[in-house]
C-alpha cells in the first residue's frame, strides 16, 4: 500500500507540476508590457504555423506549451488579419482573438469621406491613409474601363455616368461615412468599393421610393447632391430646398444654384467671381436649364430623403445667410429683400 501511495503521490505531483508548467507556458510574456506589437496573419495559415509567427514576434512564452495548445485549443476558423498584440496577452487570448478574427484587435486605419466631399477631397481623404497618391486614385475612378466593371457590379451605377460632359464619373456616388481599413494591403478598387458597398446599402434601403419619384437614380443623386452643398443641416431645410428645386425644374427655370459653378473650380467659396458665375460649363446651373450632367458631392441620407419627400411650397428661391439660416421666396422681388437684409460681411465671406 506504501508504494501504490508513493506511486499515486509521485503522479498526481508529476500531474500538479505538468499543468502548472503548461499553463505558466501559455500565460502571458510580461503581464505588464502593453505595448503593440503588430502580427500579419497570411491567408491559409494553421494553427502551427501561428505560433512560429507570434513566437518570432516575442509574444510566445513557451513553444511546446503553445503548440499543445494550438493543437487542444478547437482553434478551427483562425482569419487572416493584420493584429494588434501586446505581451500582457495570453496565448489563448491571443488565439482567440485570432480564431474570431475580433475587431477589437485588428489593426485599423481610418478615412472620412464627409457629407459634401467633392471627389477630389474623397481622394485626398484615402491618400492620407494609404501608398497611393490623390492623383493615381482620382485616375482609377477615372478610368472608364474600371467604371464599367463597376456598373456591372453595382444597380445604382448605370451608363448615365460615362455620359461625356460627366468631369468624374464616381462624383457622388461614395458613401459618406468614415471607414476602417483592417487590410494590411489594400488596393485601391478594394477601398471603393467599400465605399459603394455602403451607398448601395443607403440607395437599396429608398430603392422602391426613388423608382416611384420623377428621378432617374442618377438625377436622384445629382439633385440630391446639389442639396447637400446648398447646406441641408435640417431635415426641414433639406426637404424645403428639395421642394424649390422640383418647382424650377417644373417650371423649366435653371436651379440658379452657386454651388455648381463652386464645383467647376473645385473650391468653395461664397463670392464668386462674375468670370465664374458666368461659365459656359454644363455644370454651371445659373445657366442651364434643368439638372447638371451629375452630382457634385457624396450625399448623406438627409439630402436622400429631403429629396424623396420633398416640401410641397410656392417657393422659387432661397438664401442662406451668414448665421446660417436659410430665407424661402416666392418671388425674385421677396428674395431680393431677403438679401439685402441678411448680408454677408467681409468677415463672414472669410470665414
Amino acid at each position: 500500500m506504501k508504494k501504490i501511495l508513493l506511486v499515486f503521490l509521485i503522479l498526481v505531483l508529476a500531474l500538479t507540476g505538468g499543468i502548472i508548467y503548461y499553463l505558466t507556458g501559455i500565460g502571458a510574456v510580461d503581464s505588464s508590457d502593453t505595448d503593440d506589437i503588430t502580427v500579419d496573419i497570411p491567408a491559409g495559415s494553421g494553427a502551427s504555423s501561428i505560433v512560429y509567427i507570434l513566437e518570432e514576434k516575442g509574444l510566445v512564452k513557451n513553444e511546446i506549451c503553445a503548440k499543445i495548445n494550438a493543437r487542444i485549443g478547437g482553434y478551427d476558423s483562425l482569419q487572416a488579419n493584420t493584429y494588434i498584440f501586446n505581451k500582457a496577452m495570453t496565448f489563448p487570448e491571443i488565439m482567440k482573438a485570432i480564431n474570431t478574427g475580433d475587431f477589437k484587435y485588428i489593426s485599423k486605419t481610418s478615412f472620412q469621406l464627409k457629407e459634401g466631399y467633392r471627389l477630389s477631397q474623397c481622394a485626398q481623404a484615402l491618400a492620407e491613409v494609404t501608398p497611393f497618391s490623390a492623383k493615381e486614385i482620382i485616375a482609377k475612378w477615372d478610368d472608364k474601363t474600371y467604371v464599367k466593371s463597376l456598373i456591372g457590379k453595382y444597380w445604382f451605377l448605370t451608363n448615365d455616368v460615362l455620359n461625356k460632359d460627366i468631369m468624374h464619373p464616381l462624383e457622388g456616388y461614395l458613401y459618406p461615412d468614415t471607414y476602417f481599413i483592417t487590410d494590411s494591403d489594400p488596393s485601391i478598387e478594394s477601398l471603393t468599393e467599400m465605399a459603394l458597398d455602403e451607398m448601395d446599402a443607403a440607395l437599396s434601403e429608398r430603392k422602391s421610393k426613388i423608382e416611384k419619384s420623377e428621378f432617374s437614380i442618377h438625377q436622384f443623386l445629382t439633385l440630391a447632391s446639389i442639396v447637400t452643398k446648398e447646406g441641408c443641416a435640417t431635415e426641414k431645410d433639406a426637404a424645403h430646398i428639395s421642394g424649390v428645386f422640383v418647382n424650377r425644374l417644373k417650371k423649366h427655370m435653371s436651379l440658379g444654384s452657386d454651388v455648381t459653378v463652386c464645383y467647376i473650380f473645385d473650391e468653395d467659396r461664397v463670392d464668386l467671381k462674375v468670370s465664374q458665375l458666368d461659365s459656359d460649363s454644363p455644370y454651371n446651373a445659373r445657366k442651364v436649364e434643368g439638372l447638371i450632367p451629375g452630382p457634385i458631392s457624396t450625399v448623406p441620407a438627409i439630402a436622400m430623403d429631403g429629396v424623396l419627400n420633398y416640401q410641397k411650397t410656392d417657393d422659387l428661391f432661397f438664401y442662406a445667410g451668414p448665421d446660417g439660416t436659410i430665407y424661402y421666396a416666392k418671388t425674385n422681388e421677396e428674395h431680393s429683400r431677403n438679401v439685402e437684409a441678411h448680408p454677408w460681411s467681409e468677415e463672414d465671406l472669410e470665414q
